[in-house]
């Protein structure tokens, strides 16, 4: 049984974090977060100490340290542009971490904490739970297996509706969220260049407070994307049943469905972690440096 603290416990994605950790029978010693709207807690970990002042936890984990009795990972659910100071903080505690992506805004924060890893020899692990995605490994074999020189079309288009609260909170401030191609895009890059390789070419056609768009060609594949958090994009017919996002991806002109099958994700993550399997900083490279040529490209 392993140790966890969790910074971010009232953020959107940490009850995934909690979940992944009672199912894989480990325990949560400490939570941070300033906000105190952290009930959901009681459901899985109501004999956790937690904390809304960083200095009080940072102080917390270091007694727990000396005792004997540190913290094994740090699950890090925080706002993006907290990430990389997050994770220096936990693994000079002596601690592996297990971040939300975008692990990091920018390639050379990548650079630097490769430096800290090699002197603490903690690691640094990030969820890319598409990659654990049976819809997505078939296709990934599905091409690797394919004709060797076949160049495939693909069309991305992700709209995830978002309230007039994204821009006035910390995830409409692109210094903060990387902006939207980072903030709902970034999983779905790391996608396209798993699948389908390396990038020769990025264009961005179009990069404003609720869309991004534009083309990428990459090893095996010319991909047209889109992403969005305005809810007029989401299809009529979709709208019409009530529905808030849509997800397609087309391949050669075929739907590849994956829209079921992500609750469990983050548990089958935090399995392969457990296991050393998890990935990590060189995996997570490749779609940081997209979509920060994006931010910076247009």
């Amino acid at each position: 049984m392993k140790n966890f603290a969790l910074i971010g416990a009232a953020g959107y994605i940490a009850p995934r974090h909690l979940q992944a950790i009672r199912d894989t029978k480990n325990v949560l010693v400490a939570a941070l977060d300033k906000s105190d709207t952290v009930g959901i807690m009681d459901s899985y970990f109501p004999e956790a100490d937690f904390f809304t002042e960083f200095e009080r936890f940072d102080r917390h984990l270091d007694k727990l340290r000396r005792q004997g009795k540190g913290v094994d990972y740090v699950s890090i659910c925080s706002p993006n542009y907290l990430h990389d100071s997050h994770i220096r903080f936990a693994l000079r505690n002596g601690a592996d971490t297990i971040c939300e992506k975008p692990l990091v805004l920018n390639p050379w924060n990548v650079d630097a904490l490769q430096e800290i890893e090699r002197e603490t020899g903690k690691k640094v692990n990030t969820i890319l739970q598409l990659r654990l995605h049976p819809a997505i490994i078939a296709l990934r074999d599905r091409v690797l297996h394919g004709p060797a020189e076949k160049v495939y079309d693909v069309k991305l288009n992700y709209v995830t509706s978002r309230g007039h609260w994204y821009h006035t909170s910390w995830k409409g401030d692109v210094s903060k969220s990387g902006g939207i191609a980072t903030n709902i895009g970034i999983h779905f890059f790391d996608m396209l260049l798993w699948v389908f390789g390396k990038v020769r070419t990025l264009e961005v056609s179009q990069l404003d407070h609720d869309t991004a768009a534009g083309y990428l060609e990459l090893d095996r594949a010319r991909v047209q994307w889109t992403l969005s958090i305005n809810y007029e994009h989401v299809p009529e017919e979709f709208r019409a049943k009530g529905k808030r996002t849509y997800r397609s991806l087309l391949m050669e002109g075929e739907e590849i469905e994956f829209s079921d099958g992500f609750t469990d994700l983050h548990t089958r993550s935090y399995e392969q972690i457990l296991l050393g399997n998890g990935f990590g900083l060189q995996e997570a490279r490749p779609s940081i440096e997209v979509v920060h040529q994006i931010r910076t490209k247009f």
